[in-house]
């Protein structure tokens, strides 16, 4: 009864205070570059995933959940301000690296001068300021810079590395100092888990925040003995048993210490499956395309919530969702406070995750953006992709745009993805109103946050941070 009260008064009073022992304890964990077919409760059939598994009938697949970006730094920047990457300055700003060349995945590179600006609110903040103890372990990736440190952008502790598996120098950070502690690749699965269970165990007296960023299932891939060569998918399904191995313990130290009731568990992936590395990467079946695309595939990611008693159990919520909606609603569920002094996209999704009757998506429309580039809108079954010409592509843009080499001009299309999740039928001619009314949210989508490919510059972006 005391539960159902608290659920009520977050959703009148989002921002009415509640005591320590009243608010609920966090956990997001991360997977990077998960397709949305590698678990089985997600419809895996060569994958050994039981405690994602168990999570999922425990509690809720969210089949319709959405990362802001196809790519790690972007989706990773969008989740933590609950702002599209674009409007915090995360699109082609970041793509020059410190050596002049530049990343065609908009992603940072080590000693690139650009991060998260600190002036950005994220979600560690907004719970810090709530009374929570917050910590990353793992991956963070929106900037190497010291100003860029997690522990700048409210995160009272910090284990891990500062950018992707596959970037050197690859090292170990604990707050703002390298450790000379060797980076092994083949236990850092294991590593980030005891570093995660010793952060509950050590905060489980005050309401907490944990944010477990894998590096896993992300090249080069890499397993303990444990698990290597036990996957019928080879090494990567070996790293992706280990992720699901790490989740089981994460799950179990919270009956143990019996915070189970009170603490609320996400389980996503930065974005989709990188297709272009074949047995090296995920499925993302049965959208169409994956990591560094806009399609389906790209952006739409497994996701799991878990909260014995509070999060039904066995459910599933086909309401479209968005990482960028994590920081309003567990702002809304600790009593704290979203910013009020800026745009935030987000929304608050609490009552999907409860599974209250009638709860829908917030989202009227949600925009699909590579780097500085519109190129879709999405608004209930709809999905119209913008028609653009992308110049002078070469073969290395070629995997992260899905398109051909060359100056391909991509027609408009509109896809029901009700019938059609693997966007292969345009029904534009099909439908002129829904297509009018789509397009006018991608030319209100291009007056607040522009559109590098038809020259439009945003209105409502906020600047990219920048080390001098």
């Amino acid at each position: 009864m005391l539960r159902s009260l608290i659920a009520a008064a977050a959703l009148l009073a989002p921002c009415a205070s509640l005591g320590a022992a009243e608010q609920p304890n966090f956990i997001v964990i991360l997977a990077d570059d998960l397709g949305y077919a590698d678990l089985g409760c997600f419809g895996a059939v060569d994958m050994d995933t039981p405690h994602l598994d168990r999570m999922a009938q425990e509690g809720m697949r969210l089949t319709d959940f959405h990362m802001a970006a196809p790519t790690c730094t972007a989706s990773r920047a969008a989740l933590l301000t609950g702002c599209y990457p674009v409007r915090i300055g995360m699109g082609d700003a970041i793509a020059p690296r410190a050596d002049g060349t530049v990343s065609p995945s908009r992603v940072l590179w080590p000693n690139s001068p650009y991060g998260l600006n600190p002036s950005e609110v994220t979600i560690a903040e907004v719970l810090k300021d709530a009374g929570y103890a917050t910590g990353l372990v793992g991956k963070w990736h929106v900037g190497d810079r010291p100003e860029f440190n997690p522990t700048r952008q409210g995160f009272g502790e910090f284990f891990g590395v500062l950018f992707s598996n596959d970037m050197k120098p690859y090292a170990y950070y604990r707050g703002m100092e390298q450790l000379g502690e060797p980076v092994d690749r083949d236990h850092q699965t294991q590593r980030y888990t005891q570093e995660a269970v010793d952060f509950i165990r050590r905060r489980k007296d005050q309401p907490f925040f944990l944010y477990l960023a894998h590096t896993m299932p992300h090249i080069p891939l890499a397993a303990s003995d444990e698990f290597r060569g036990k996957s019928k998918r080879g090494l990567y399904g070996d790293a992706v048993s280990e992720v699901d191995w790490s989740t089981g313990q994460i799950l179990e130290t919270l009956r143990q210490l019996k915070l189970d009731r009170r603490t609320l568990v996400i389980f996503s992936s930065d974005n989709g499956g990188w297709l272009a590395r074949g047995e090296n990467g995920g499925l993302n079946t049965p959208f169409r395309a994956g990591k560094g695309g806009t399609y389906e595939g790209g952006m739409c990611v497994p996701t799991i919530a878990w909260q014995p008693g509070v999060v039904p159990e066995g459910a599933v919520c086909d309401e479209l969702a968005s990482a960028m909606d994590l920081l309003p609603t567990l702002a809304a569920m600790a009593g704290g406070k979203t910013p009020a002094d800026r745009t935030i996209d987000g929304h608050d999704v609490g009552a999907l995750l409860r599974g209250e009757p009638g709860a829908k998506s917030p989202w009227e429309k949600l925009y699909y953006y590579f780097g500085n580039e519109l190129h879709a809108v999405r608004s209930g079954k709809w999905k119209l992709r913008a028609a653009n010409k992308l110049v002078n592509e070469n073969i290395y843009n070629r995997q992260w745009r899905e398109t051909e080499i060359g100056n391909i001009a991509i027609p408009a299309a509109l896809y029901d993805l009700s019938r059609d999740p693997g966007e292969q039928k345009s029904v534009l001619d099909q439908h002129p109103k829904i297509a009018k009314r789509l397009s006018g949210y991608l030319d209100e989508a291009r007056a607040d946050l522009g559109d590098s490919l038809q020259s439009v510059a945003p209105t409502g972006a906020r600047p990219v941070g920048k080390a001098e």
